[in-house]
């Protein structure tokens, strides 16, 4: 039975894991590195415009942590007793900075640097709420407010329902009308919907989908530059770069003309981009999509998301758009056939073996495309989420093991900012810019010519 939402209690109320809560247990290198790490964070950067009342911000980052019990859970590791426990609320840290920048053209840089800064800080995943804030202040209408959760707790998604909330909850403590928050279903139900829908016993046809499409397949992974058995020191870091409005205008044209996502049609050039740099033409790329199901979830903060191999055979394709026909298909099908990566991988072991190999890397490709809106009221103030990140890092939120390539397409400019996200204990800074830049030498040569044979790979 579903636990009482309105419940209180004293003590810590135990529920059983998420199937993505146990896939991450799987990785567990303990509390100081892997997915249970003090780096392994998700962090989000907003401009704030108008005079900001700390008190209130303050009561409202306490009623965010209420509302959703995911920012208020532990997850319990010890082998045979796994388990998430949640807690009662307590208060949000927040820290007030002064940043001393009287010149408004540099502060979109110096905002920048504070979330540059506080990516490469170390937050305990012991240490509740799994959230902080820090807001610095330019001056009394001009701050960026950075919000750091830890991954466990949340995904892209959910940061976006958080900073929703919180300015709804502000502009009520400063006594405004914000209307009504939507019901946020607590992540246990979710937890708990998910064991029964996905229960060894239940009849789940994606598993025989997950079993023919990955038979005899790889995750495709990319030779490192060091053996993980070499023991080179790990960060994450961050290499950033631009694709100019030209392109990203011609990438998103093939897109209209095929009926394909734009996300599609890029995933379409990075095989492409794969088949020439590995050889390979029996490519598959894990991505990360949101697993949330129904529609209770929707306004749900948690960890939902979840690793989706897409698998494409580009043997004998002629041209560009046979290939993003080909892979508008591969997602078509898998995004319609729903089942947690720790299954897929039951259904079908060695597809997974590239994370173990000693010479790869595995890259996960994603793509944003900003929302159209720009900036929210909170009552009093105005809040636009910072994304247009142009400054590459040395230390960044951990990424497990592997690469994450993420593309965001930016509205405003017309341009794709490119997140090329490594750990260092397998890629050096170097081979990730030429990556990225052999990339974008693929995607031009293939969105501006769809229909030009496509050359064979070296």
């Amino acid at each position: 039975m579903t636990p009482d939402p309105h419940k209180t209690w004293d003590e810590p109320m135990s529920i059983p894991l998420s199937f993505n809560q146990e896939f991450l247990c799987m990785f567990d290198q303990g509390d100081e590195e892997g997915p249970f790490g003090p780096l392994y964070n998700i962090v989000g950067g907003w401009r704030i415009t108008g005079k900001i009342d700390t008190e209130a911000l303050q009561g409202a980052l306490n009623d965010v942590v209420a509302r959703h019990e995911a920012l208020r859970t532990t997850v319990v590791r010890t082998p045979g007793e796994q388990r998430q426990e949640i807690r009662p609320p307590l208060p949000v840290s927040l820290a007030v900075r002064e940043i001393p920048e009287p010149d408004p053209a540099l502060r979109d840089r110096r905002a920048e640097e504070l979330l540059i800064e506080l990516e490469g800080g170390r937050y305990g995943v012991t240490e509740l709420p799994l959230m902080r804030a820090v807001l610095g202040r330019f001056d009394e209408e001009d701050a960026v407010l950075v919000l750091v959760v830890h991954h466990t707790a949340a995904d892209e998604v959910s940061m976006q329902l958080i900073i929703r909330d919180l300015g709804v909850l502000y502009a009520r403590r400063r006594g405004h009308d914000a209307g009504e928050l939507p019901e946020a279903t607590p992540f246990r139900d979710f937890a708990v919907w998910e064991r029964e829908r996905y229960a060894p016993t239940a009849e789940v046809k994606a598993r025989a989908y997950w079993r023919e499409q990955l038979a005899g397949a790889t995750i495709t992974g990319v030779p490192s530059d060091h053996l993980k058995s070499a023991g080179v020191p790990k960060t994450t870091s961050v290499h950033r770069f631009l694709v100019d409005a030209e392109l990203t205008s011609a990438a998103l044209a093939v897109a209209k003309e095929t009926r394909s996502s734009a996300f599609m049609v890029l995933l379409a050039a990075y095989k492409v981009f794969l088949n020439e740099r590995v050889g390979a033409t029996d490519v598959a790329v894990p991505t990360m999509a949101s697993g949330r199901g129904p529609a209770r979830f929707q306004n749900t903060v948690g960890a939902f998301f979840n690793f989706v191999p897409l698998r494409t055979d580009l043997s004998g394709a002629a041209t560009f758009r046979e290939v993003v026909e080909r892979t508008r298909a591969t997602c078509l099908k898998a995004y319609g056939n729903f089942l947690p990566f720790g299954q897929v991988v039951a259904e079908a072991p060695a597809s997974a073996a590239s994370f173990a190999a000693d010479d790869l890397g595995v890259v996960a490709f994603q793509v944003f495309q900003f929302p159209a809106l720009e900036s929210e009221e909170a009552g009093d103030l105005r809040i636009s989420e910072i994304r247009r990140r142009l400054l590459s890092q040395d230390v960044s939120t951990d990424i497990p093991d592997g690469v994450m390539f993420q593309l965001d397409i930016d509205p405003l400019s017309g341009e794709m900012l490119g997140h090329l996200g490594f750990n260092t204990n397998l890629f050096r800074e170097a081979t990730m810019r030429e990556f990225a830049a052999g990339f974008v030498r693929v995607l031009a040569r293939t969105v501006t010519t769809p229909d030009a044979p496509l050359e064979p790979a070296s």
